[in-house]
């Protein structure tokens, strides 16, 4: 199950539960019809195109109105802090909740119920309260735009409120800065999408990717459209993608649908998110064929240090691919390989009929 929660800011709602179904410009649970404007709405209306262009089954959610009193994410927080270990979910996405440190503790602890921990995604004030809480560890993404990162990267702020002074001079380029400050302090999930003009993935602490094409800049003035990338990559990793290309799919499919859809500054986000199977074609027509996510190189008859500097290059280009290398000396191999380990890749070596080496690295993504 892709189970998706948070706020929407309307009045007079109490729980909504159920599997959730995009029509037209509107959301659908149950009896209850929702204009997908931005914010949770966004999030799962592209969660649920999503999952229907990968044939999965739509996303359960569970929604609350809340208008800034509070009182609909406490029963948010209630509700998964006794239902989670038997809703048992595969994949969990945590959005506009009330950041309650204490509230969001019990939630994790029942997580760790489940038979089998689900993966736990959080965005927007889900993810300042992971991080004020101390529990960012926990958390196996966080999709922060910029000045969220520098949040997470600031040890003493317990909400964005705080760190007021980096919202204005934080450029995008601070952002591998921004990066490792966080992972140092424990404010970091294992993976992090950095939403911007250039959108940065890291993982355990490294810049494991970048991505700036296309370049839409409208879409930054269009509220929603970084919701709709947290809501595809719960629905990619339900799919069965790895974190890595989970994230890094979902952000050029974003940026895309937003190429098709000729954003403005006035388009609004549900024409993104109708734009988003024809973006999901063109991005995933050849998912799940492993010669897609393969890079072969050879450096035979490379003298050192080339063959490790091509081997990196291949890593830091396509860090979700499985890498084939030709190498002829010892020396290279055992080079290498301690590359490899040291980038959490598995290694097979394989000795040829005329004594090179065939070495297929495997990252060790999740």
């Amino acid at each position: 199950m892709l189970l998706i929660c948070g706020t929407v800011p309307l009045e007079n709602i109490s729980l909504i539960n159920g599997e959730a179904e995009f029509s037209g410009d509107q959301l659908i649970v149950g009896d209850h019809v929702i204009s997908c404007t931005q914010g949770t709405t966004a999030l799962v209306s592209a969660a649920c195109l999503t999952a229907a262009y990968l044939q999965k089954s739509p996303p359960h959610v569970v929604l609350a109105g809340d208008t800034g009193s509070g009182k609909g994410s406490k029963m948010l927080y209630d509700y998964l802090s006794n239902n989670l270990p038997w809703l048992a979910p595969d994949v969990l996405v945590l959005h506009y909740i009330l950041p309650v440190m204490g509230l969001m503790k019990k939630v994790t602890a029942a997580a760790e119920k489940c038979g089998k921990k689900p993966i736990m995604i959080a965005d927007a004030s889900s993810m300042y309260a992971a991080k004020a809480a101390g529990l960012a560890p926990v958390f196996d993404i966080f999709t922060p735009d910029l000045s969220e990162m520098a949040f997470l990267a600031d040890p003493a702020a317990i909400h964005p409120a705080y760190i007021s002074r980096h919202l204005f001079r934080t450029e995008i380029a601070q952002a591998p800065q921004l990066v490792t400050s966080a992972y140092k302090h424990k404010n970091a999930a294992k993976t992090l999408l950095i939403k911007g003009a250039t959108d940065y993935v890291a993982q355990d602490g490294r810049i494991i990717g970048t991505l700036s094409e296309p370049d839409i800049p409208a879409m930054e003035a269009i509220g929603g459209t970084g919701d709709t990338i947290s809501g595809m990559i719960g629905a990619f990793i339900f799919a069965g993608m790895n974190h890595c290309d989970a994230v890094l799919h979902a952000a050029k499919t974003n940026r895309l649908a937003g190429e098709y859809a000729q954003a403005k500054p006035a388009t609004k986000v549900r024409d993104i998110v109708s734009a988003l199977p024809e973006a999901l074609n063109n991005i995933l027509i050849n998912w799940g064929k492993k010669e897609d996510f393969m890079t072969e190189i050879d450096v035979r008859g490379l003298g050192c240090p080339i063959p490790v500097v091509k081997t990196k290059e291949a890593m830091d280009k396509n860090p979700a691919d499985q890498i084939i290398i030709f190498v002829e000396t010892e020396v290279s191999k055992e080079n290498i390989s301690r590359l490899a380990a040291m980038r959490k890749y598995s290694v097979k070596a394989e000795q040829t009929a005329n004594e090179e080496y065939r070495l297929v690295l495997t990252p060790a993504l999740q």
